[in-house]
């Protein structure tokens, strides 16, 4: 069997935790830690952003590769600089209490949504493209923006396969149903998931959330109405006859049981905390996440079981998108560990100038900042550890922020969620819905194509929100 470079990450991966003897706890601090410890990081954004313009088929094909050789550039250097048991108690930490649960998420999601096919001869009109998109955005705050992004993304990529131009349908879809429509509940985001196990009430979130996420889905999707109904208006006559719109069909219905299931873990490892504490390569893991991850798991196998393939090919069902997240956010959930740990160490740390900028001489919080620097650290950064940290820097305490500095938790909140949508690194759904298109013949624009048109669309709508909220 052919080994390539990113299996060697994994192989040596898992023999650090069948030999849980050769990692030795160890804390990094940020204090000492040089901002070119994020040069490998930076190497992967850059290698998504530059190769699909310069070398498109070598990407396709060696992307994975080419992932991989940041990371291990960064895993040699950090062995030759701290020592072999810090590097695979990072990797091993890394891997149990992030990585892990993350992609274990998204394959649920991910294969259940597969196993759900909408049928209906629909034909991609402004108005059914607008309904379409109307309803995933609402109900990703209830099923998590991986979910809905899954779940809909077939059948409206099926509705416009006649068009010409088609593009931005699957642009306006990242902006509202992976990011901002997940902003109404702490089940859309993880951001606001994270908020909720660390004391933020659940409530809390749906009732100061409700008015910022209803502003940008009317906003955007007025925007989205009248740029499709003029590009529909112009598209060109071919001897293709586009499909007449018929009425909807649900097959595999009961991937809606597994998907509620799905939410049922999610919400059983923030309310039961048990005290059961299981250590693996000196790593402290809740019982209440083991069951979380191994709930979600047996829920997958459960849905490749119950689910015809037949119904899988029908919904052009495939394990590639999938692939293609794991192996990137791999690498970037690895090498981005020192940036974090910067950000984490405030003001003793290489970017505490980005950190003083969220305060104002009284020492009081600048919302507009928090807003515009947890968002734009967002979009390049997870969404999920952005969201900690200035959560963290805020003040720490939920009970605290939610009643004495609700605006400073708001505008958290909001940046983590909304300006997710700026990149396709900003929110794992973006990249999946970007290769899912791609491969149905989509011509999705490359990393900084996207970012043009999230600036011309988003960047106006996060301005009036500022004007509007804080």
């Amino acid at each position: 069997m052919k080994l390539n470079v990113f299996n060697s990450i994994f192989i040596f991966a898992s023999v650090c935790i069948l030999f849980p003897g050769m990692a030795q706890a160890t804390d990094i601090t940020g204090e000492n830690l040089s901002l070119f410890w994020g040069i490998p990081f930076m190497g992967i954004l850059l290698s998504i952003a530059l190769f699909p313009l310069i070398a498109p088929s070598f990407w396709h094909h060696h992307f994975g590769k080419i992932i991989a050789g940041w990371t291990l550039i960064f895993l040699c250097a950090f062995m030759l600089h701290f020592s072999y048991e810090q590097t695979i108690y990072l990797i091993a930490h890394t891997l149990i209490s992030e990585y892990i649960p993350f992609i274990l998420l998204l394959l649920a999601l991910y294969t259940i949504s597969g196993g759900i096919l909408i049928k209906g001869n629909l034909s991609g009109s402004a108005r059914l493209n607008t309904y379409l998109l109307a309803g995933a955005t609402l109900l990703s705050s209830f099923m998590g923006t991986t979910g809905a992004a899954m779940l809909f993304i077939r059948p409206l990529l099926r509705a416009n396969r006649h068009r010409k131009h088609n593009v931005h349908v699957v642009i306006f879809f990242i902006f509202l149903v992976a990011n901002i429509g997940g902003g109404l509940t702490p089940l859309g985001d993880p951001p606001l998931f994270l908020g909720f196990l660390h004391g933020v009430d659940f409530f809390w979130t749906v009732r100061h959330m409700l008015l910022p996420v209803v502003i940008s889905i009317i906003v955007l999707l007025a925007v989205f109405y009248f740029i499709d109904r003029y590009y529909y208006k112009h598209e060109v006559i071919t001897s293709f006859n586009p499909p007449t719109n018929s009425k909807f069909e649900i097959v595999g219905k009961i991937n809606f049981v597994l998907l509620l299931a799905v939410i049922g873990c999610i919400l059983l490892s923030g309310f039961w905390k048990p005290e059961t504490i299981v250590t693996i390569m000196h790593i402290d893991i809740s019982l209440s996440s083991l069951v979380r991850d191994s709930l979600l798991l047996a829920i997958t196998v459960i849905s490749m079981m119950i689910t015809s393939p037949i119904l899988r090919r029908e919904n052009d069902f495939n394990w590639l998108p999938i692939l293609e997240v794991a192996k990137l956010f791999a690498g970037i959930f690895i090498t981005i560990v020192p940036v974090i740990v910067i950000l984490r160490s405030g003001y003793n740390g290489q970017l505490a100038g980005l950190v003083a900028f969220t305060t104002n001489s009284q020492g009081e919080p600048i919302n507009t900042m928090y807003f515009w620097i947890s968002g734009l650290l967002s979009s390049f950064l997870d969404n999920a550890p952005t969201y900690l940290i200035f959560f963290n820097l805020a003040d720490g305490n939920a009970i605290n922020l939610m009643n004495n500095h609700s605006l400073t938790l708001l505008a958290i909140s909001m940046g983590s969620v909304f300006m997710g949508a700026v990149t396709y690194i900003g929110n794992a759904p973006n990249f999946m819905i970007c290769s899912i298109a791609v491969r149905q013949g989509v011509n999705m624009p490359s990393f900084f194509g996207y970012m043009k048109w999230s600036a011309l669309v988003l960047l106006p709508l996060f301005i009036l929100l500022t004007l509007i909220f804080f």
